[in-house]
Formats: C-alpha cells, structure tokens, sequence
C-alpha cells in the first residue's frame, strides 16, 4: 500500500496570512499582511521585470554520449557531435561553442566546409543541416530532410559545394551546399554494380573523390564491394567484389593505391592496375596458430593511410585485436614503416581522425597529431615523437572523473583564493606529456570586462572533492581534495560500509564552504562529516573523531512521562559528550546486532598531510538497534561561532568544533518543548522502519500524475542515470533500508489535514547559524540557529557564546530554548537576513589565518571576527531586522524580533520549489527560485513581487534537481548530463554582455596554396582542375531531384534566448535590430552593384567616344 505523508500546510494561528496568496505559479506578488508595518521599513526597491532575462551561457565537460567527430586543418577547429543531438565545437582555451540540434536526432557524421566557416551535420533522423560558425551563436542556416532514404554516408570534397550522401538502400545523392536543394545526378546501386550481380551491395559505407582525379568517385558498399564511378561519362571504371564487409577506405595521397579496413580484422592494400585482387593483405594482429591458421580477430572500424615526405607511411587503425585475448582493453595502432605500437585507452574507440599538415588530400599528407574520441574522454597523440606522448587537454574534460553527486557555485569570492588553489594543485598535476603546443588551436577569444573571481564545487561518488576556477565563463581545474584518505581502506565485502552503500561508502552529498574563513565541510553518503581547515603547509596531525547518535525515531517514546527523561533544551550541560551516548529504550540489544558503531573507520595515527585543505574533525552518526543511521539532510557551519549544526529525519545535533564536543544531540519531536503545533496521534504497533533520507529532495514524486514515473532517491540516481529524458522511471536503491523506495517523496499535500500521524518523521531539511532575534522582547541580537523541518516549521534557538578568546576554548556554549515557532506550506529550504534598508546581512565569520604557520612570540595569534549584526543598522532605522523564509510552496518575510508576517506570496500550487536561493542581482538581491516543473522565477526582496517566471526546462529529472544551484550576479548551473555543466544566467545585463564574453569560431585565414605538381605530374597523372561539377550537377544538365525524395527546410534565426524573450520588447528590440542589420547589409550591397554599375557605363561610354573620334572622319569604303 502506498503511504502518504500528511502535511499540515494551513495553520494560521502563529503564521498571519498564511493562506493569503496566488493560487497559481507565481502569478500574484506578495501580499502584505495584516500585521501593521512599520514605518522605518520603507525600503525602496530597484529590481524590475527589465533587469531579468534567462539564457545559456556555456556548456562545460566531455560531451555525453558522442558518436561523431570532425577537424578543420585550416582554421584548427574541432567539431563534436552526441547522441542527444548536441554539437560541441572547441578550438584555443576559450573558445567552447554548443549547439543543439532541435530534433534532438543523433549526429550520425560531421563534415566542415574547410576555412569557410560553416559545418554540415547529419542527423539519424535524415536531415542535413548546414551550420553557420561565423557568428559566435552558430545557427542552422539550411536543413535537407530525405524522406524515403537514410542516410548512412557524406562526403565533401575540399572546396566543392556539392555534397556526396550515401544511403541505406545502396544509392549516392548530391546536394548542392549554397542552396541546399538535391540535384537530379543519382547513382543508383543497380548501375553502380553490374546487372549480373544479383545480391543487393548493402548501404554506402564510404564515398571519396579521388586524389588523382576528382571526376571519379569511389564508392564503398558493406558488404565488401568498391566502385570507383566515373562522374563524367556515368559508368563504373572498375569493380571490385571482396569477400569481407567494409568498415571504412582511405587513398595514398597520388591516388594510385587506397587501403581497407574489414571484419575479419584485415586490412587489404588496392593497386588502380589490377583491382582483380588486393596488392595486400595484412592481419595487424592475428597470428598463426599451431595448425597453420590465422587468429580470428575483431574487425578493423576504420583506418587511416597518410603519407609522409621524410619517413614511411602512417597506418592507423582501431580494432583489429584477436577474440581470445578477453579483457584486452581497446586500441589504437600505430604503424610506421615496420614499428607497430598499440596505445590501449581506457574506454571504447568512438572514432579518430589524423591532424594533417595539408587540406588537400593529393599532397603529401604529413600527420602530426591523432585526435582519438572514446566513450568518456578526448585524447590527441603526437605524431612527431617516436614514443607518442599525448598532450595535455587544456578543456575540462574530467568533470566525471568519477560520477559528480553534488555541486555548489561561487561568485564574488575573494580574489586570492583561486591564485593560491592553483599553486597548490599544480603540484599534484600529471607529467610526461608532449611538450608541443596543443594542436587545436582556432577561434579568438579575449578575457571580457564583466568577470569576476567565480569558483564552482563538485563532490564525487568517490569521494573526491574538486575546485574549478570558473571566471569568465571558462572552466579549468584548480584544486582536487581526496576524503576517503581520511578512513582506514574497507576490505572488499566485508565492514559496516558494505552493508550500506555497497560501491561508493565516500560519495559526497553536501559540501559548505566559506571562501573568506576557508573553513570546507563535507557530508558523505555514510552519514559522516568531515570538516577541513586551509593551510599553505604540511603537517602532522592526528584527526579527531566524534560519533553522534541522533535520537531514535519518535516511535520509541510511547508515553509523555519517558518524553519527560529526556534530556530539555534548557540543560545544555546534561547532554552527552561525545564519548557518551544517551541510553535508549532498545540499548539492551541481543548480540550480532549492530549498535553504537560508525561506518568507517577513522585512522586513529598521525599522518602527514599535505598543504591545501587538511581535515581536522570527522562527526559518523552510530548504528542504532542494529540499523544503519539515516542520511544526513542539512548542514550549517558558522567560522566565528566555532559551530557546525547538521539534522536528519530523526533529528538535530549541534557540535563545537573548537572544543571538539556536542552540544546539542536531540530528536525534532523534542525541539518544540510545549511549543509544538501538531497533535501527534498515537501509532500502531511497530512495523519495519523505512529508511527516510528521501527527505534529502523532498516530493519528487509528485513531478507528474502518473505514479508509474518515480524517481530514485539516492546519489546513485546521478551517476547511473541516462540522459534519456523520458527515462523518469528508476530502480531502487541498493540500499537495504529502503525496501518500500518507490513511496520515496510521497505526501499528501491536503491542507484539510489537523493532525500527523505519529508514522510522518519530520525531517531537519535546513539550517542557518547567524545574529538574531531568539525571543519576540529580545532588544539585542544574539547568535541563533534558525532550524527548518519538512512539515514547514521554523523553529529559532538562542545560544550564548563566549566572546573572549580563552574563555571561548573553556567555557561551554549554553542553548537555551525559545518558543519560537513559525509556519510555512511545504518543506524549509532557505533562510536569509536583511537588515532594514533591505541589504543582505552576511553571516558573521572567522578571518582566515594559517593554523600551521610558524609562531610569533611578538605577535600571538587571535582570532579576528568580522561580524555582521543587524543591530549595526540601528541609527538610521530602528531596531530588528528581516527574516526571509522560503519553503517548497511558498515564500514568507517576517519582522524580527515582532515575528510578524509583512509578506507572502504562494510561488506555485501545482509543483514545488527545489532549490531557492537569495542572491545579489544588479547592486540588490532577490529571491531565486528553481521548480520541479522546470520554471525559474525571481522574486523581489522585501515584498515578494514575481519579476520573472520562465518555463526553462519541459521536465526535471534528478540529476538536475540535485545540481541545479543559483549565485550572486544572475547565474546558476545544474548538472545537464552525468558528463556535462550547464551555466545558464537570468541576468539581462550579462545577457547582454555574452556576446561579449564568448569565442569567436572563424578567424579569417587564407586557404594554403595547392603545391606545384610540375609538368609531367600534370600531364601523365591527370589534370585535376579541368572537372566542373556544376556542368555534371547543375540543374541544367542534370535536371531536378524528385520532390519526394528530399524537403528542404530553411534555417531560424539563430539569437539564442529568442524564445525566452519572443514576447517581450526584448524581442521586438532583438527582432528590429537583426532586420535593421540585414536590411543595411542589403543596401549596402545594392550601393555596391549600382557603384559597380556605374563605373561599367562610365567605362563603356569613354569606349564609344573614343570609337566614334577615331572613325567619324572616315569614309564608308575605309572602313
């Protein structure tokens, strides 16, 4: 039976106006309460609709799922295609271009109009489409969609614009690349083959002109014939029928030889003089066995034949290994002369193209570099070097080293962090690479005026921690920090980990960092914290341990008399240190069962530790009545309290870090003291507990009616989901805990509710330590934690910190309760502070200062805290200040220490918010706001107005609910492929500047002359310009294609954010601005034909002047 959550989203009695809102997707601003405002509040707030608009910025990491791969020589750009339609062009550091396709098709091939700036793309879908790159936003300019064919084959000649497409059924078409429209030459399969042949050829493999002569054309079929077509007569010059299918053919550059791959793991070397049979025939790896045969070997997918002028040839080549050798990673080959070296990669061959010297393919070839595309990577290997090193990848291409789990993004941060990450990490970066300049090195790209020191977080299933330097919309690794160094190494299939997590006991699930302390904290998917502090060097520390057991669940306290044993808020001094744990009811556990154990094992010697982040605490929550304990769903650090907070679905635990002591270790159900809202129902007799850390993305399931679409909820979800976006539907967990995964998330969402059953667990979904107002008389502020549950309850606790240095390491921090309680529809996912001139009110912090740095006697080291009290505010308006509070239905603002309720506004009734963010936009801040259905919306600070609501993505699926994350200056970025970073901003003036920003694709460049063939060359090897294609292929002499066979499709516009803003006056400026542009370009041309005109006429009359002088005295016989 399905279980859904009860939750109480209509309680009024401590949340004023609570029910007063839009009953739809941000439609309505945010409506004031009744609660009187007063009047020092008037703040003034300067963000419109005009200041927002949302677009995609840049996509970083290795393209999912690619299939296809192509090279310019001449501008050195390289070209990318995925299965998901996508397109990735890259060329020097910076410049990173992506275009998407909106069929969404496969890239089955890419072809570049070498130096002229455009791309031809095929898609599964058989549609051609011709790409513009002399724009920094490429844009389909013509699509060619084959209606009764597919398309299995292209091939464009160097400097042709007719296009050769092979397909399925055996037939070549040609396209006409300025037009984009099928001539009417057709070389059927039935004429390419001879009659006798009964047996259909199979689909066109291959297609390629020949060096020696253009007007032939060599067709290559699968299943092991080649036809070389002479384009001029019509009619085959030879055939030749192998008894191997045809995986790819490649020329010698003088076109007397060409060399093909086959399935048997062959490769055949053809002679033009005797095309009977093959010159050559060579096994690269199939030797012979005892009786006299030759291995069978996996087939040859392509080679690569190029000449070279000081050595022997290249032959490269993928596959081609023997069957017996099981496991045998895949290879690349390389053979020169008779040296043979095979490269092994650590994922499967796409496909490889060799970087040549040369755009024309009748010159000597001279290979410097092999491009080789795999599964999950892009490596280039150095011709030039006998060993073949590769070069280093300057992309970010190892985003998914191991799976990313978690991200986090910083902007503004300050300007020495990144310099000091990179000095840190580059002595830890790989060596032996070629010492060559990377050889793809097109496009033009320049630091822009708008950038700003921005650092994005990723966090691994390996538990690996990366920093990237994010500025300037580029992406480059800078620091990379192992947590699992922190345990003891698990033995496979044995230890407490395995029965949990099964493969990744370390992966990460939430980090916190505050760049100004460089205090970083991590939580792992083993219910383990691990805190680090920053130091520039080395040392020898020993890590200290603490192991919390959060209360168990609310289940074992039956009767309000055992509710009273427990320790109260109010005696901070009764609760357990961390070599203590409070007894349960349960404690007297029969042997074999797990209790009061963590999952990993910390190393318990001194190590040395590098400089860079050195972890100095690690928290593990215990087994409990032998079960696992339950993850971790929130977590706050504050560097000038010493204070780290974290709660789950059973409850809360605060922790000194300085002292390294708990403070504060209790279940959410003992939070509320006599303050508790709900009337808890007794439970039923005790079933098997589920596990609740779907707490961690709160009502997934209800992204869609069907209850067949579910969504898995562990970290795993990220790293093995496909990017399939109609795949909603997942496995379970491997967990065994979560035997009933499919109701993960599910809730009622019935406001007619008034009480909770006693099976709801009331989860601690956020966190947030800073100066505030803990009682309604308080008249000065004082360090709080503001706590956030699932059920939408907002619980304030008050604590004293000593404020001297010494007393702060001795004395305790006492937590007092207050009372407090405040109400919101749905689950608490963000707190922030304004003061009362409505400016974000920053969390107090710890100035940073190297714990290992050497002591001076003359200067001892203090602590230096820069606080940000919002009592600092208090002359120019009052006392108080601003609480903003959002949940996943709806967004509040109170008045502090009143606790009134100004504003609230419903942002949506028919989904939920993931992820909210108060962020600084244009010199103010607003709320962001990231729904399940895919909407981003902006709401205004104080009073809730909605300034933007764009329907961004059609469906959310979980990898980008758990990535997706906004920061200051209108960006934000989500995980849009388990390889793959999207930055997108919702910014109108960044939008306006990315032009700006981003890398130009097409630099203009003169094409390389064609080498002197000399006379004899020429005359015996055959002239190779005389052959018009326009003659053979033009509508005159080969008429029209059938209408049938082809439609053409003209291309959009290609502004991207078009959609976004098509009904704004964004658009409409958009729209009038392109035309305004392409109708001055064409008065600028028909200035340039009428003044080309006019100097023709000026010429001719000067012409018939003279003509007439010089006959006008003549007479008729002397003419």
């Amino acid at each position: 039976m399905k279980k859904f959550r009860k939750v109480l989203d209509g309680l009024t009695t401590s949340s004023p106006g609570g029910t007063i809102g839009s009953p739809s997707c941000g439609s309505a601003a945010g409506t004031p309460t009744a609660a009187p405002t007063p009047k020092e509040i008037d703040i003034q707030e300067t963000l419109v609709s005009e200041n927002f608009q949302l677009c995609k910025t840049v996509r970083h990491g290795f393209p999912y799922q690619p299939t296809a791969l192509a090279f310019d020589p001449v501008q050195k750009i390289l070209a990318i295609g995925s299965r998901s339609g996508g397109v990735r062009i890259l060329g020097r550091p910076g410049v990173d271009c992506y275009c998407q396709h909106e069929s969404g098709a496969a890239v089955l091939q890419l072809q570049f109009l070498i130096n002229e700036g455009a791309l031809v793309t095929a898609c599964a879908d058989d549609t051609l489409h011709l790409w513009n790159l002399r724009q920094r936003r490429p844009a389909v300019l013509h699509s060619l969609k084959f209606n009764r064919e597919r398309i299995t084959f292209c091939h464009l000649p160097f400097q042709s614009k007719w296009l050769y497409v092979g397909t399925e059924r055996g037939n070549t078409h040609i396209v006409n690349i300025e037009s984009f429209i099928l001539s009417g030459y057709v070389i059927m399969w039935n004429k390419a083959i001879e009659l006798a042949t009964k047996t259909h050829p199979g689909p066109v493999v291959h297609l390629s002109d020949s060096p020696k002569d253009e007007g032939k054309l060599l067709i290559g079929f699968e299943s092991g014939t080649i036809v070389q077509w002479d384009l001029r007569v019509k009619k085959a010059d030879f055939r030749i029928y192998y008894d191997e299918a045809i995986h790819s053919v490649s020329w010698h550059h003088e076109g007397k030889q060409f060399m093909c791959s086959h399935s048997d793991g062959s490769l055949t070397l053809w002679n033009l003089r005797n095309t009977t049979k093959p010159f050559q025939v060579t096994f690269p790896h199939g030797k012979i066995q005892k009786d006299g045969r030759k291995e069978s070997c996996k087939p040859i997918l392509k080679v690569e034949y190029k000449t070279s002028r000081n050595s022997e040839p290249f032959v490269i080549f993928s596959g081609g290994l023997s069957y017996d050798k099981a496991g045998r990673r895949p290879t690349l080959t390389i053979m020169h002369g008779k040296a043979i070296t095979v490269l092994e990669m650590d994922y499967p061959i796409v496909e490889f193209m060799a970087l040549c010297e040369t755009p024309y393919n009748n010159e000597v070839q001279e290979p410097y570099a092999v491009v080789v595309l795999l599964e999950k990577d892009l490596i280039v290997v150095d011709l030039t070097q006998s060993n073949f090193p590769v070069f280093e990848n300057p992309y970010p291409m190892d985003i998914h080293e191991s799976p990313v789990t978690c991200t986090a993004y910083f902007a503004e941060c300050p300007p020495d962090i990144i310099p000091i990450l990179y000095s840190i990490g580059a002595k830890h970066k790989k060596t032996g690479y070629s010492q060559k300049e990377w050889p793809i090195s097109g496009g033009t790209w320049t630091l822009g005026s708008h950038t700003y020191p921005e650092i994005i977080i990723t966090g691994h299933a390996d538990g690996s921690i990366k920093f990237w330097d994010a500025s300037a919309i580029t992406l480059q690794m800078l620091y990379k920090l192992k947590t699992s160094k922190v345990f003891e190494k698990p033995k496979p299939g044995e230890g407490r980990a395995a029965d949990l997590v099964e493969d990744d006991p370390f992966a990460i699930q939430m980090v916190s960092w505050c760049p100004k302390s460089r205090i970083f904290c991590v939580v792992g998917i083993s219910a383990h914290i691990i805190l680090y502090r920053f130091s520039k060097y080395d040392a020898n520390t020993q890590i200290v341990s603490l192991e919390v057991r959060l209360p168990c669940e609310s289940e074992d306290v039956i009767s309000p008399s055992e509710n009273e044993n427990n320790p109260s808020l109010s005696e901070p001094g009764s609760h357990s240190p961390h070599h203590q744990h409070p007894a349960s009811p349960s404690s007297g556990t029969p042997e074999g069962v797990k209790d009061s154990i963590p999952h990993l094992k910390v190393k318990d010697r001194t190590v040395r530790v590098p400089p860079g982040y050195q972890a100095e605490l690690v928290i593990q929550l215990l087994w409990t009545d032998g079960e696992p304990p339950q993850q971790i769903t929130s977590l706050d650090i504050n560097s000038a309290y010493g204070l780290l907070a974290f709660g789950n679905c059973n409850g809360l635990a605060v922790v000194d870090y300085l002292q390294k002591t708990v403070l504060l270790c209790m279940s959410t159900l003992d939070l509320y003291g006599a303050a508790d809202p709900y009337q808890r129902l007794t439970r039923s007799p005790r079933r098997n507990r589920q596990s609740t850390s779907e707490f961690c993305m709160r009502g997934l399931s209800n992204f869609y009616s069907d209850s067949k679409k579910r969504i898995r909820t562990s970290y795993q979800s990220l790293t093995e989901l496909s990017d399939n976006q109609q795949s909603v539907d997942m496995e379970r967990s491997k967990s065994p805990t979560s035997e009933s995964r499919e109701n993960s998330f599910s809730r009622s969402r019935s406001s007619s509710v008034s009480s909770i059953d006693r099976d709801t667990k009331e989860a601690i979904t956020t966190l947030q330590l800073g100066e505030s107002f803990g009682r309604k008389g308080d008249a000065l502020p004082t360090p709080c934690l503001w706590v956030g549950t699932s059920l939408g309850v907002v619980l304030l606790i008050p604590m004293s910190i000593p404020t001297d240095q010494e007393e702060r390491m001795e004395e305790p921090v006492t937590i007092g309760p207050s009372g407090t309680v405040m109400m919101l529809k749905g689950s608490v996912l963000r707190f922030a502070f304004l003061d009362c001139m409505g400016a974000l009110i920053q969390s107090p912090y710890e100035v940073w200062r190297d714990p290992n740095a050497p002591e001076d006697p003359d200067r001892p080291r203090r602590r230096k805290l820069v606080n940000f009290s919002p009592s600092s505010s208090q002359d120019t308006c009052g006392e108080g200040h601003l609480a903003v509070v959002c949940s996943e239905r709806q967004a509040k603002v109170f008045l502090m220490p009143s606790q009134s309720c100004l504003f609230v506004h419903n942002i949506t009734e028919s989904s939920f918010v993931l992820r909210a963010d108060v962020v600084s936009v244009c010199n103010s801040v607003c709320l962001a706001c990231f729904c399940a259905n895919g909407h981003v919306m902006t709401l205004s600070l104080p009073s809730l107005r909605p300034l933007i609501d764009v329907n961004y993505l059609p469906l959310t699926d979980m990898r980008i609910a758990r990535t997706f994350c906004f920061t200051n200056g209108g960006q934000a970025l989500y995980l849009s492929s388990p390889t793959e970073i999207q930055r997108i901003t919702y910014s109108q003036e960044m939008c306006d500047n990315l032009q700006e920003m981003l890398g130009e694709l097409f630099t203009p460049i003169e094409t390389p002359e064609a080498q002197n063939r000399g006379f004899l060359k020429g005359f015996f090897g055959g002239n190779t310009h005389t052959f018009d294609r326009e003659e053979l292929f033009g509508e005159a002499a080969a008429g029209k294609a059938s209408r049938s066979l082809a439609q053409h499709i003209p291309g959009q516009v290609g502004v991207e954010g078009m959609k976004v803003a098509a009904s704004g006056v964004v658009g409409d400026l958009a729209r009038a601005r392109i035309a305004l542009d392409e109708r001055g370009q064409r008065l600028g041309e028909l200035e340039d034909r009428t003044a080309m005109m006019m100097t023709s006429a000026e010429t001719f009359s000067k012409h018939a002047h003279e003509l007439m002088l010089k006959c006008k005295d003549k007479k008729w016989y002397q003419f």
